[in-house]
């Protein structure tokens, strides 16, 4: 029985994941977390799966109505004596995901729950104010 190796160079399902293997970029590569965000009657939820991630490693920003999530794991220094690394499937670097969650919301109205590799994020809806429209006389 002849099998094919599994880096085959024709094998195009293989091909952009293992270019994008852990091996062939950078340490500060970025990775990027599933998320899914429902919607309910009062507001959003966002649920990212950060496994992996410490807790004191996860960061959430409110800036001009964007909802910024970062988050970094750190790998621990391995060094193999008797042998040699042949494939490493632990990933590290850093993550940052944006939301548009509008002007209107404020930082005081999203809470955030992380357990067990995932985060909860809650973000209520707020109308949105139409700006006043003023006026102005031209003499």
């Amino acid at each position: 029985m002849n099998l094919l190796p599994r880096d085959n160079r024709f094998d195009l399902d293989n091909l952009f994941e293992s270019f994008f293997a852990p091996g062939n970029l950078s340490q500060d590569r970025f990775f990027s977390p599933k998320v899914d965000i429902s919607e309910t009657d009062t507001g959003y939820t966002i649920q990212a799966e950060l496994a992996g991630v410490k807790k004191e490693d996860i960061h959430l920003e409110l800036h001009h109505g964007v909802l910024t999530l970062s988050a970094e794991i750190k790998q621990e220094d391995k060094e193999e004596k008797g042998g040699r690394l042949i494939r490493q499937e632990r990933r590290y670097g850093s993550i940052q995901r944006n939301f548009a969650v509008g002007d209107a919301v404020q930082q005081e109205d999203i809470s955030a729950k992380f357990d067990n590799g995932l985060l909860l994020v809650s973000v209520p809806k707020v109308e949105e104010k139409e700006p006043e429209k003023k006026r102005i006389n031209v003499v």
